[in-house]
């Protein structure tokens, strides 16, 4: 871990802070015990895991005051953990997922950064046909679909791991695959609604995305 360049944040929910330990920038690469490309992560995307993206921004901010009384909730895709971090400081029953061994590694660090309780962590991919960690009441994500072949994985994981009526949460930027993924998720018996979201004042673009709202 030497070698990567990190930068230190933090994030402000009114009066919770949450503070982070992210890679510096998307340029930063340590793979040398061959852990991730032996999963068929390639060199360009490792670093993808390690940075706070928009959308996961959007996300945290609408975990930040979401009904989880009772739920036990998945993050699928975690990253670098910020929705994951937010709601744990709310005590919440959670637990992270990411195809990126080294996300595991951080999501304890940044865990520790803010004094909370140690989060369960899976390292397991969309097409895992037993991954052992159960169903959820709650499943979200954020900009998860930016491939095509992510429809069909994406949503066959959240039809393996959703209770009988399970919730799913997903914020997606606009790549152009969540109207697919809705009709396949509407295939499995899913109510859908979407909300445009248009520019927030906690991030400092424009942002154009949507949030993709599923229930059984």
């Amino acid at each position: 871990m030497s070698s990567l360049r990190v930068r230190y944040q933090t994030i402000e929910y009114g009066d919770v802070d949450i503070h982070l330990r992210t890679l510096r920038d998307r340029q930063q690469f340590d793979d040398e015990d061959g852990a991730a490309e032996s999963l068929g992560v390639s060199p360009a995307s490792w670093p993808l895991f390690g940075v706070v993206w928009d959308s996961s921004t959007v996300l945290s901010h609408l975990m930040s005051d979401y009904d989880i009384s009772g739920k036990r909730i998945l993050e699928v895709g975690c990253g670098i953990g910020l929705s994951s971090l937010v709601l744990n400081q709310r005590n919440a029953d959670i637990t992270a997922t990411d195809y990126n061994p080294e996300a595991e590694r951080f999501l304890e660090q940044n865990v520790s950064l803010n004094q909370g309780r140690a989060i369960p962590f899976i390292r397991t991919g969309w097409g895992d046909l037993d991954t052992g960690i159960g169903e959820f009441d709650l499943i979200i994500g954020s900009d998860l679909l930016y491939e095509p072949d992510h429809v069909e994985l994406l949503s066959g994981f959240i039809q393996q791991h959703a209770s009988a009526t399970g919730e799913v949460i997903l914020v997606d930027p606009g790549r152009g695959l969540y109207a697919p993924f809705s009709r396949q998720m509407i295939s499995y018996g899913y109510d859908y609604q979407h909300e445009q979201i248009r520019t927030v004042d906690y991030l400092a673009k424009p942002f154009n995305g949507h949030l993709l709202m599923f229930q059984r």
